[in-house]
């Protein structure tokens, strides 16, 4: 295929000839080119390689574009109203969870020392149980000493349940705060202009503040629970002191000695006491704490059918209760045996009546009823079919 080549005027440029430097000499130069060189010169060369590449330009390939490339492309960092919400609420958990981590701390420190003090206490009252067991003198001053060791522990056992209430109030307020949090997150769901990315912190967010709260719960129910066994302990272990105190100044641990057979000389009574105090059959049956006017009103009766009768826990709290309304009440203990013609079994039910009823004693001493406050005697009741011992409030 031929190929036609327009030459102008300026082909001496395009061929690279140098112009001369006087006008008239240029001139004349081009004059006689243009005679030795025809206008229009048809050729069959190709073209030259530089000037192909000018002129067939290759097509450009365009990168290949993936799923991945736009997702990398749409979620890219942003910061948004809700990106700033959160950081702001990961900063105040972030305060929170640190206070609940003193709260926690403090109270493990004050567990601790209870525990401490209580061993103190415990460690005193040992001493003096075991030498008032062993035999003493009344008003032993060294055991004054350890009974007031033991009070001094108890007041560091109150002054304990004040910490303790005082941190309740500050695990108080972190729920609360807790709860702000969790509802402030909740509601920036509901905030215009947020990104995928931004619920999805939420959601983590709110899992943690959720997971926060069931901590500080859990530290709230220990607090409670430690307040209200201490306070009960201590008002427990102050009765117990009032006791060992009286102990202290008799010199004697249970009082009147259970040795001297307290029921060898014990009144026998002619008639129930039970319907002396003018009470019904059912009430006599029944086993529960006086709610009348303290006079011979049945606290409690205890039938021994069977060896090993558990009554301990009843009776403690019957009379416990008894003492919490009527602090000064005082209490009689009555061993009922089965009224029979036979002399010789009456004898052998009414020693069998006055061993239950000496154990029921040897218990409530040792519950802490000192024995000055208990009334003792014995009744032949045509009612009964086995031992039992009756306890009257009066």
């Amino acid at each position: 295929m031929k190929k036609i080549l327009l030459l102008t005027a300026l082909t001496p440029l395009v061929l690279g000839i140098s112009a001369p430097k006087d006008a008239h000499a240029q001139n004349a130069s081009q004059n006689a080119s243009y005679a030795k060189k025809p206008a229009l010169m048809v050729t069959t060369d190709p073209l030259p390689v530089a000037l192909t590449k000018q002129v067939y330009t290759q097509p450009s390939q365009g990168p290949d574009i993936t799923k991945n490339d736009l997702l990398q492309g749409y979620y890219g960092n942003q910061a948004t109203i809700v990106g700033r919400k959160i950081n702001e609420l990961n900063h105040d958990l972030g305060n929170l969870r640190q206070e609940i981590k003193s709260v926690s701390s403090r109270l493990v420190d004050l567990q601790r020392e209870g525990q401490d003090v209580s061993a103190d206490y415990f460690a005193n009252i040992a001493t003096i149980s075991t030498q008032l067991q062993s035999g003493t003198t009344p008003g032993n001053p060294r055991l004054v000493q350890k009974l007031a060791n033991a009070q001094d522990s108890l007041d560091h056992l109150s002054s304990n349940i004040t910490h303790l209430n005082e941190l309740s109030v500050e695990v108080k307020n972190s729920y609360s705060v807790a709860n702000y949090l969790y509802e402030t997150a909740k509601q920036a769901y509901g905030i215009s202009g947020a990104i995928e990315e931004d619920h999805v912190m939420l959601a983590q967010l709110e899992d943690e503040i959720n997971h926060t709260q069931t901590l500080i719960r859990r530290i709230l129910s220990n607090v409670t629970d430690d307040v209200s066994r201490t306070a009960n302990y201590l008002s427990t272990e102050r009765s117990n002191l009032r006791a060992m105190s009286l102990a202290i100044t008799t010199g004697d641990l249970m009082g009147k000695s259970l040795s001297r057979h307290p029921f060898s000389r014990s009144p026998v009574y002619s008639q129930d006491p039970a319907l002396s105090a003018g009470m019904s059959d059912h009430s006599y049956r029944s086993v529960h704490p006086a709610v009348a006017a303290p006079k011979n009103q049945l606290l409690a009766k205890i039938r021994f059918e069977k060896d090993n009768v558990n009554y301990q826990q009843s009776v403690y709290s019957a009379m416990r209760k008894a003492l919490e309304e009527y602090p000064n009440a005082m209490f009689k203990l009555v061993a009922i045996y089965p009224e029979t013609g036979n002399a010789a079994q009456a004898a052998l039910s009414s020693t069998v009546a006055r061993r239950n009823a000496e154990e029921v004693l040897r218990n409530i001493t040792e519950m802490g009823m000192p024995m000055d406050r208990v009334e003792i005697g014995q009744f032949a009741s045509g009612k009964a079919d086995d031992s039992e011992v009756h306890i009257y409030i009066h």
